[in-house]
């Protein structure tokens, strides 16, 4: 029996299904006075954007955006080199020329990726738990849009049928963070697929309700005074926020 193989093509396809925003305001305004203007997750000082090799040629043949990613320093060079081989680490020319309908797969689900309990179902989206003190969104998980959330649970339920690959590499991303929230005896943050907030708990993996107060802010982020602080610090400015405030639970 021939396996499955991912082309370009089905990159498309996802790319037309999967264009919902995380929240309802531009959750880039809140980390960008942190990081010189631009947001985070836009800037490979933070994140380098992978991609499989199939999405990379997709992503070429539709514009001069993206361009592979040249390790500059030790930590880029690690993160290149222990890379899958069907995959690619890139780079695009920056926030001012984003091109919406061109973002890679990964630019759309930060900071989410698909989680993959102990019996390898694919329940809910957690997030990259290292970037927990430079992204404000993974402090307010509770605010991301359903049709996100089912969108991106789309996406990656057809990248899993065509890239057994990329289901192993999440199932095994899923038991690497249920490590990280044990040792830590946090609870695993987790959205469930169709909406709704839960928690993951420490060595039972038990998965429970949870409300926002059940996550504690890092960083910057603990506290509205505390991120005031951060962006003064950092020569930032504060922009507007929405009604209601950004940190209002």
């Amino acid at each position: 029996m021939t396996k499955p193989r991912i082309e370009p093509s089905h990159f498309g396809a996802v790319y037309d299904r999967f264009q919902a925003p995380i929240s309802k305001f531009d959750c880039g305004r809140k980390c960008a006075p942190l990081n010189g203007g631009e947001p985070v997750c836009c800037t490979t000082g933070h994140a380098i954007p992978v991609v499989h090799k199939a999405e990379f040629a997709l992503l070429q043949s539709r514009t001069e955006l993206w361009t592979r990613f040249k390790a500059h320093d030790a930590v880029s060079r690690k993160v290149v080199s222990e890379l899958p081989r069907s995959t690619c680490a890139v780079e695009c020319k920056g926030v001012k020329f984003c091109e919406r309908d061109n973002r890679t797969i990964a630019c759309r689900a930060f900071p989410f990726f698909p989680y993959l309990n102990r019996k390898g179902e694919f329940i809910g989206l957690t997030v990259y738990w290292t970037f927990e003190d430079r992204c404000w969104m993974i402090h307010r998980m509770d605010l991301t849009e359903l049709p996100f959330i089912r969108e991106m649970v789309a996406a990656f339920e057809r990248i899993f049928a065509f890239d057994p690959e990329e289901y192993d590499n999440m199932k095994d991303y899923s038991a690497t963070a249920r490590r990280v929230y044990s040792r830590a005896k946090r609870p695993l943050p987790l959205l469930g697929r169709d909406g709704g907030l839960f928690k993951v708990m420490p060595y039972t993996h038990e998965m429970l309700p949870a409300k926002p107060g059940d996550f504690k802010p890092q960083g910057a982020y603990k506290s509205e005074a505390a991120y005031k602080r951060a962006v003064k610090e950092a020569g930032g400015t504060l922009g507007p926020e929405p009604k209601g405030g950004y940190l209002a639970p």
